[in-house]
């Protein structure tokens, strides 16, 4: 590890070199790529170079004790000598969780889709809560919410919707949010008080770029347009702007109305399109390596009933990590870190368990 570390620094040295030549900015393409290399080496380097400063006031502290009589100064080296060796521990899980290799798709932008499941319209209304708290979360960390499609119902429940939640590390956190989601409540329309079980989906994929190779053969390809439904203004409404795509190899079905425009509608329908092929692709890989799948947190069986929410008991319980949180308005309003950071801290725990059973 500490070899690597090395050679890590030395290229974060070269490339702060290079950084630094008044020709470097000309090329606009190679100036961007050594940014994000720096800045992704940044906080690598930062932690090794804390730990060898460590490493040298151990090495000092145990010099000076040896030499030192009086007893109130070896008392002070004795206490900088273990915070550097705690200090030296913690950097040493730390730097370990750092060099696990990166998901190459977590700084990507994310589309989401949430399907309402078993329960008919308190489903609906649920999946329509979810996207909420997704709204609020994403506008709490200033990522941008661009709404593709919604299939709504009158009492304002959602059967359906997919949204792009645009910004830096999107997918990174999001895609711990992929899976069945299940709310237990009283629904406003039972009057008997008697407490129901509904289900959503949520599906988060990253959004595809230019970096992501996926082909799609027009003959492949039926492209419908329609009249779009539902809420909107009077030109989306009265003219022929909403668009439907078939993929026949696949089956999939993708549609896109909240455009005036059908050229607009027909580009986002595209977009919805490949990042739903990619992820199919994804989930094929994820398929043939068992065991990789069933150690990942974020990234696993879409079916897999992931969270619990529990009205009458202020709970939200995510069954992957075992948590239990009283918290659930705070949740409903957009405040999923605690759950989003747990599961990050457990999905790293998994793969530093796995590395080391791969290095014995």
């Amino acid at each position: 590890m500490f070899d690597k570390l090395e050679d890590l620094l030395h290229r974060f040295e070269e490339i702060l070199n290079e950084l630094n030549e008044p020709t470097v900015a000309e090329n606009q393409v190679r100036f961007r790529a050594l940014m994000k290399e720096q800045s992704d080496l940044t906080p690598i380097v930062e932690a090794y170079k804390e730990y060898k400063k460590c490493n040298e006031t151990v090495a000092d502290s145990l010099s000076l004790l040896d030499s030192e009589s009086d007893e109130e100064m070896r008392e002070m080296l004795k206490e900088e000598l273990n915070e550097a060796k705690k200090r030296i521990e913690e950097l040493e899980t730390e730097l370990k969780v750092l060099l696990l290799p990166k998901d190459p798709n977590d700084e990507k932008n994310v589309i989401v889709e949430i399907r309402a499941g078993a329960g008919g319209d308190e489903a609906a209304l649920f999946a329509a809560e979810i996207y909420r708290m997704y709204v609020h979360y994403a506008e709490g960390r200033r990522w941008k919410v661009e709404l593709l499609n919604v299939d709504e119902i009158g009492i304002g429940g959602m059967k359906e919707v997919q949204f792009v939640i645009t910004g830096q590390g999107a997918y990174s956190r999001m895609k711990y949010e992929s899976g069945v989601h299940r709310v237990q409540r009283v629904p406003e329309t039972e009057s008997g008080g008697r407490i129901h079980t509904s289900t959503i989906s949520v599906a988060v994929m990253p959004e595809v770029d230019e970096d992501i190779d996926i082909v799609i053969d027009e003959k492949d390809i039926r492209v419908d347009v329609m009249r779009a439904s539902g809420n909107g203004g009077q030109c989306v409404n009265t003219t022929d702007s909403a668009v439907r795509l078939t993929h026949y190899p696949t089956g999939i079905v993708v549609y896109s109305q909240t455009e005036k425009s059908q050229l607009q509608n027909k580009a986002k329908a595209f977009a919805l399109l490949k990042s739903k092929l990619y992820d199919m692709e994804q989930q094929q890989r994820h398929d043939a390596e068992a065991e990789l799948r069933r150690s990942q947190i974020g990234t696993g069986d879409r079916s897999e009933k992931i969270r619990t929410y529990n009205f009458p008991q202020g709970r939200v319980t995510d069954h992957r990590i075992n948590l239990t949180l009283y918290k659930l308005d705070k949740i409903m309003n957009g405040d999923i870190d605690e759950i989003l950071d747990a599961c990050i801290s457990a999905d790293q725990a998994a793969k530093l368990v796995r590395m080391n059973g791969d290095a014995v």
